[in-house]
C-alpha cells in the first residue's frame, strides 16, 4: 500500500517487462523486492540494495488443525523458527496468512483475537519460578473456544474472515501473532516496544529510504533495491528466501531492461553494494557475561554494525569503511556489536547474498532487547536512524 501511494507500479513475473527507468515492485510468496531505477540509469550501474526479511519466529497452523479435549477446542500449530516459548504465553493472539482456494485464488486473512496459550496455575506446579520448561508439542497447543472438536471447525472461523467456505481452501499458509498494540515508553519516551521488530524494523527502514529516494527525483545514481525475503528464522532455503534465485532474477530483468549484456551486468553487479539489515542483541545489563566484555551496544545508541571473523555476518573492512561514511554524512551514531567467543551469534541474509551474487555486503541493523519474544523492544530513535543511513545509501 505504501509503495503504491508512492507511484511504484506491481510488475507479475509471468508478463513481459517493458523495462527501462521506473519505480516497480515484485511480490513473490512472503517476499518483495522493490526497487527505483534513475532516469540516466544505464546497462553497467550498478545496485544498491538493502536486504531484509519479513517472516518472524512464531508458530503455523497444521494440517488437520482443529484439535482439543475435556471440552476445550485448541489448535494445531508447528513451531516456526526458534521464538521464545514462554513470551506467548497468556496472550490473546490473533490468526494471519493466507488461504488459497481449490481454484487456486489467493485470499490474505487475519482474525482478531481468537486464541491463547494459557500457562499453568502456581497451584499446580509449585517449583514453576525455578525452571519453566515447556514441551513444544504437549504445551504449546493454544485453546481458542469450548465444545467438541468434531463439531467444529477452526478453518471455517478463517474462511468466514476471507467470505469463503471451508470446503473451498485447498491450502493455506497461516501464522500466529499477538494482537497487543506497540507502544512507546521509559522515563523519557526512549524505547519502543512490539512484535517483529526482528526484522520488520529493516523492513520499514528500507522502504521509508526507498521512497524517499524516489520522491527526490535524483536522475543520476545507483538503481536502488529493497530486498525484504522471506524465510530467514527457518535457513533463508526456498523460493522466496535469499538462498533462493528471487533476487538474481529481479536483478537480471532489471539489467536486461536497461539494455545489458551479460558483460555490462558482470560490470554493474562489481559496482554494486549490499547493506544486510537485520536485528542485533544489545547488551543485556542482568546477563553482561553473555556478551562480548568490550563491545556493549545499548539501545538508542544507533544502528549496528555487525561483525564475525568466520562470516556469519558479511562485514569487511571495506563495508565497514561504507558504513562509517554513510553515517557520518547522515549525522548517525554506529555502534559495533561482536558476539562473545562463547556464544555463537546467528546469521542473516548477508552472506548468502554476497556468496550468491558476488556483491560486496556489508551487515547492519538496529539494536533490541527480547530477541525472538513475543514482543521485543528497541530505542524509540533507531529505527529512523537505519532510515536515515539507508537514503543516504540509496543516494549513491
Amino acid at each position: 500500500r505504501r509503495l503504491d501511494a508512492a507511484g511504484f507500479t506491481q510488475l507479475q513475473e509471468t508478463d513481459a517487462w517493458e523495462g527501462g527507468p521506473g519505480k516497480h515492485y515484485v511480490i513473490r510468496d512472503g517476499a518483495i523486492i522493490a526497487w527505483n531505477a534513475p532516469e540516466n540509469a544505464t546497462p553497467t550501474t550498478g545496485f544498491h540494495i538493502l536486504g531484509a526479511h519479513t517472516d518472524s519466529p512464531s508458530f503455523k497452523l497444521k494440517p488437520k488443525p482443529t484439535t482439543g479435549r475435556f471440552g476445550w477446542l485448541q489448535a494445531g500449530v508447528e513451531v516456526y523458527g526458534g521464538p521464545l516459548l514462554n513470551s506467548w504465553l497468556d496472550r490473546e493472539l490473533a490468526l494471519a496468512g493466507r488461504l488459497v482456494t481449490v481454484d487456486g485464488v489467493e485470499k490474505l486473512v487475519a482474525t482478531g483475537p481468537l486464541l491463547r496459550f494459557p500457562q499453568l496455575a502456581i497451584h499446580l506446579d509449585r517449583n514453576v519460578n525455578e525452571g519453566l520448561k515447556l514441551d513444544k508439542q504437549q504445551h504449546m497447543n493454544p485453546v481458542w473456544g469450548t465444545g467438541v472438536p468434531s463439531a467444529e471447525d477452526l478453518l471455517s472461523v478463517l474462511a468466514e474472515q476471507a467470505g469463503l467456505r471451508a470446503e473451498d481452501i485447498g491450502g493455506y499458509d497461516v501464522v500466529i501473532a499477538d494482537t497487543q498494540q506497540p507502544a512507546v515508553f521509559g522515563g523519557k519516551s526512549e524505547f519502543f516496544a512490539s512484535g517483529r521488530l526482528d526484522n520488520l524494523s529493516s523492513v520499514h527502514a528500507g522502504l521509508t529510504a526507498l521512497i524517499a529516494t524516489a520522491e527526490a527525483g535524483v536522475a543520476d545514481g545507483p538503481v536502488s533495491v529493497v530486498a525484504a525475503f522471506d524465510h530467514e528464522e527457518i535457513g533463508s532455503e526456498s523460493r522466496s528466501g535469499a538462498s533462493g534465485p528471487i533476487l538474481q532474477d529481479i536483478l537480471t530483468r532489471i539489467s536486461d531492461g536497461l539494455g545489458a549484456s551479460a558483460e555490462d551486468r558482470s560490470r554493474a553487479f562489481a559496482a554494486s553494494f549490499c547493506v544486510s539489515a537485520d536485528a542485533g542483541h544489545a547488551i543485556h545489563p542482568n546477563y553482561p557475561e553473555r556478551h562480548d566484555p568490550a563491545n556493549h551496544p545499548v539501545l538508542g545508541g544507533g544502528p549496528l554494525l555487525k561483525i564475525n571473523a568466520n562470516q556469519r555476518y558479511a562485514t569487511d573492512a571495506t563495508g565497514a569503511a561504507l558504513w562509517a561514511r554513510l553515517c557520518r554524512d547522515a549525522s548517525v551514531p554506529y555502534q559495533e556489536f561482536v558476539s562473545n567467543n562463547v556464544m555463537p551469534c546467528g546469521s542473516t541474509i548477508g552472506p548468502l547474498t554476497s556468496t550468491r551474487l558476488g556483491i560486496r555486503t556489508v551487515d547492519v541493523g538496529t539494536p533490541l532487547l527480547s530477541m525472538h519474544s513475543a514482543r521485543e523492544m528497541c530505542g524509540v530513535e533507531d529505527p529512523y536512524r537505519l532510515a536515515a543511513v539507508a537514503e543516504r545509501f540509496f543516494a549513491g
